[in-house]
């Protein structure tokens, strides 16, 4: 432009109106950025605590594999059954110490 002249009013309006949508954009772009990062780190969340619970759940089924593997066998069972619900031998008396 050269000194001494004058922007024209359709100038200004086509400038304003460039720059409002430039920043609508850019508007859009970063709340669109927002919604997929709070989205990532609601998903790295929740798969950090299904780590924890399948860890939970493998230990507890390893135990539980024990277990019914003791189960197979009848000295065990007898013994549980004894200690668990006070059965007894023929003969035998029971005596209960509470701690």
């Amino acid at each position: 432009m050269k000194k001494g002249s004058r922007v024209s009013k359709k100038a200004k309006r086509r400038m304003f109106l460039a720059t409002t949508l430039l920043f609508g954009i850019i508007g859009v772009l970063f709340v669109s950025l927002y919604g997929y990062w709070t989205q990532i780190y609601s998903n790295v969340k929740q798969t950090n605590k299904l780590k924890v619970e399948y860890k939970e759940l493998s230990k507890k089924q390893t135990q539980l594999k024990a277990d019914a593997t003791k189960l197979q066998d009848p000295d065990y069972i007898a013994r549980y059954a004894r200690e668990t619900y006070l059965y007894s031998k023929d003969g035998e008396k029971i005596i209960r110490i509470v701690e």
